[in-house]
């Protein structure tokens, strides 16, 4: 039985430390708001998911030319959506969250860099 446990051990540890790595990339952004128009709600979700979750501005509004940053709970691909005071939204699917460090509203949609 000691054996076993002792064999096993390793195992667990290497399990424990599988999400610490999957987290391993800066997850923190800027959306920009370089468009004409107010933002009243922005969501950001993993692509996994096929509805979007929760108005991230909450109260909040991002008005033209103002900028905020958020964070992504985890590693991944993610879809953004940003609402504008028009009651249009523009969408943009599947960006590796670890590979960017803004999103930005134009007049001509959203883009990730």
């Amino acid at each position: 039985m000691l054996r076993r446990a002792l064999f096993a051990l390793p195992l667990l540890a290497a399990t424990a430390l599988a999400p610490a790595q999957a987290q391993n990339c800066d997850t923190r952004f800027n959306f920009h708001n370089r468009s004409s128009r107010t933002v009243t709600e922005i969501y950001f979700d993993a692509s996994s998911n096929p509805n979007w979750t929760r108005d991230e501005l909450g109260a909040d509004v991002l008005p033209a030319g103002r900028s905020r940053a958020f964070r992504a709970a985890y590693s991944g691909l993610y879809d953004f959506k940003a609402v504008l005071d028009t009651g249009r939204s523009v969408e943009l699917r599947r960006v590796d969250i670890c590979r960017i460090t803004d999103v930005t509203l134009t007049d001509r949609g959203l883009s990730a860099q």
